[in-house]
């Protein structure tokens, strides 16, 4: 009886279940559920092949997507996360949209005699075993009986009915593409084969750019028929000039001052209380309990000063607040325990060794000691002297280390240094040290933290959107957009994006951006955009049409280009000339070099010295049969000629290898064909996005 009640108590949860727990929305859509949640608008938002979605449905999808990272994470959605996820709302919908159609097109149906076997069958669908569950695993048949013939229940078991009629038509749809896949014995044989085949080879490597620049001349005429030959590398896309006014969403140092007041007015409590977890739970922290125990090594640099490094620390002792990335925390030792690791802080002064010359480094840190033991500060010699430069400007400090951070010869001198004593010379592969502890950690602790998020207060952020406001009123009134943002104390920057261009160099992704531009004009000034950190309006000052770039805007350019066109040729014609007389035996000498070699060759190991990752080459020694040559190659930044030296045959499969192959290959071309499939159909649909208009009105 108490599943019975809690369905009928917990309508809306149940179909919210159903939502995140089957893959989206659409399965949703047409068996009626939303009557029951809240009334759809008529309002059309995306039309797909003349099938509308309405903005109740993108929103409720919007929404669902959004509740799903708010459980996975614990935290609240950016303004970018939100952009990114209604365009994955976007695009789950019209791609769902796009099944249903080419399902009724197909005939794909569910009959009434399965959706019965679905749900009292020998094989219940999942959504029955999971809400109908016995104590042995199975169905609790009476149960499942009951609520089906319970009155009070036929709204709801109606809608779970048609979601499972929904469900399993989706399924019987992908089936219908699976079908479509198969996969033969040669087909395994030769993905084994590609993905197991290696060879080793030698080659000559003739680079382009190794001409040098002054033999070999580029006329104007060059440069003309090489701009017309390749005239669509300099085309250009509908190009937007814009201001950016912008505000900082970040708090301010009153923000800042009343979270640290609001965290320090619970130190009171929080030292006296005898319940820790409870405290920090009730609280509102965003850190959970936790009984770990911490070493330097776990907690943040501030935190481990104030732990191991400024004197005796008491259990009950409440430390901070300490400002930590975008919290603050008040700490509270809960316990303490003899240090189970070794764990120190430790400085350095670095003398690399020279092959050529290793007696300096010797002589320097000879000097470096006796400077040092003489009383200078260690901190200042390590600024001034260390080759280590990155510590070497924080003194020498390395911070805290316990085992495995640092390479064995330092940590084990570390470790068995005495707090304050000058060790060393201690060599390692990167040179010679000198180093310092300057503290020991003697114990572990248990900690228990309150932390709070570091956010603009609702104040701030009124003051941005409401400055940022009156920049687009007052800059479209005046027509000085500039102007105005300096009045308001707004920072302006200008831009320029390529139709489309989500990424705003500097500032991070956005598509309300691009949005706005469709439709804009010269002159238009956009509503207020948020980001995750800053809030802006975009001012429209130009907008060039696409089409090509002039030549005299980019001959530099192409006259780089057209020199390396001249260079390839001369690089080909004199590796295929010395080929044709000499053959691949006779390169060496005809060249004046050396052949290079390359021990193994795999589409898994497709990075080779001298070439970088070139997929030609590989394929070009895959392709060959041992001591077999090439020809000459036209690669991406020289030509070369290889010879396959050997070549490493696969093994031979044995039965259970190829069945697992079997269904590796059938499972990526599964999916390969439904990507496919719905590309193909979305490639033909028409699909018109409304959401910018309606959402600006």
């Amino acid at each position: 009886m108490g599943t019975m009640n809690r369905m009928r108590e917990n309508t809306g949860v149940v179909l919210w279940i159903l939502v995140l727990s089957f893959g989206g929305l659409w399965v949703l859509q047409d068996s009626g559920v939303f009557e029951t949640i809240g009334t759809d608008p008529l309002s059309k938002i995306i039309i797909v092949n003349g099938d509308a979605i309405t903005l109740d449905e993108y929103n409720r999808q919007v929404e669902a997507q959004l509740e799903q990272i708010r459980q996975a994470t614990g935290t609240t959605v950016s303004p970018q996360q939100r952009e990114t996820e209604q365009e994955r709302a976007f695009n789950a919908l019209v791609e769902n949209k796009l099944r249903e159609q080419e399902m009724d097109r197909l005939g794909v149906s569910v009959s009434d005699t399965e959706i019965t076997e679905l749900i009292t069958g020998d094989n219940p669908h999942q959504f029955i075993r999971a809400n109908f569950s016995d104590e042995a695993g199975g169905v609790n048949r009476a149960l499942l009986q009951s609520v089906i013939e319970d009155p009070a229940q036929e709204p709801l078991w109606l809608q779970i009915e048609d979601y499972i009629r929904l469900d399993r038509r989706s399924a019987k749809f992908d089936q219908l593409i699976a079908s479509t896949v198969r996969i033969s014995e040669a087909d395994v044989e030769a993905y084994h084969h590609l993905r197991s085949l290696s060879a080793s080879a030698e080659f000559f490597f003739l680079r382009y750019a190794d001409i040098p620049d002054d033999s070999v001349t580029v006329t104007d005429r060059d440069v003309r028929r090489y701009y017309n030959d390749n005239r669509e590398e300099y085309r250009t896309e509908r190009l937007y000039s814009m201001q950016i006014g912008m505000l900082s969403k970040l708090p301010n140092s009153e923000d800042t001052l009343a979270v640290m007041q609001e965290i320090e007015r619970l130190r009171p409590g929080f030292e006296a209380t005898e319940n820790d977890s409870l405290f920090v739970t009730q609280s509102g922290s965003e850190t959970s309990w936790s009984n770990v125990w911490r070493s330097p090594a776990d907690v943040t640099p501030e935190l481990a000063t104030a732990l191991f490094e400024d004197g005796t620390i008491e259990v009950g002792q409440v430390l901070g607040p300490f400002k930590v990335n975008d919290q603050v925390q008040l700490v509270k030792v809960v316990d303490s325990r003899p240090a189970e690791e070794t764990n120190v802080r430790a400085r350095h002064i670095l003398a690399r060794l020279n092959e050529n010359n290793p007696t300096a480094a010797r002589q320097k840190i000879s000097e470096v000691q006796q400077r040092i033991l003489a009383g200078e500060d260690f901190a200042a010699v390590a600024a001034q002297v260390s080759d280590d430069t990155g510590s070497g400007q924080q003194g020498g400090d390395l911070g805290w280390f316990g085992s495995g951070a640092m390479v064995a010869p330092f940590q084990d001198a570390a470790f068995d240094a005495r707090v304050g004593a000058l060790t060393g010379p201690v060599e390692t592969q990167f040179g010679l040290h000198l180093i310092e502890v300057t503290h020991r950690a003697t114990e572990d602790f248990q900690l228990a933290t309150i932390s709070f998020a570091l956010n603009a207060s609702v104040a701030t952020l009124n003051a941005v959107e409401e400055s940022l406001m009156d920049l687009q009123y007052y800059g479209g009134e005046t027509g000085d957009f500039v102007g105005e943002a300096q009045r308001l104390g707004i920072e302006v920057e200008p831009m320029q994006l390529v139709e489309g261009q989500i990424a705003l160099p500097g500032i991070g992704v956005s598509r309300s951006v691009p949005a706005f531009l469709k439709t804009a004009k010269v002159g238009d000034i956009s509503s207020v955009i948020e980001m995750d950190d800053i809030s802006m309006v975009v001012h429209v000052t130009a907008i060039e049409v696409e089409g090509y770039e002039p030549l005299e805007e980019v001959e530099q350019s192409v006259r780089q280009r057209a020199l390396l066109e001249k260079k390839r040729a001369l690089q080909v014609a004199r590796l295929s000339t010395a080929y044709a007389e000499s053959g691949f035996d006779g390169l060496a000498a005809a060249l004046d070099m050396p052949p290079q070699t390359v021990p193994e060759v795999s589409f898994e190991q497709s990075i080779i010295s001298g070439l970088g990752r070139d997929y030609t080459f590989v394929g070009t020694v895959l392709g060959l049969a041992a001591s077999e040559d090439s020809g000459v190659v036209e690669g991406e930044n020289g030509a070369y000629v290889v010879r396959t030296t050997a070549v490493n045959e696969p093994a031979v499969l044995s039965d259970a290898e190829r069945d697992e192959l079997h269904d590796e290959l059938f499972s990526l071309q599964e999916q390969a064909m439904q990507r496919e499939w719905i590309d193909a159909l979305r490639e033909a649909a028409e699909i018109q996005d409304l959401r910018n208009d309606l959402l600006r009105q």
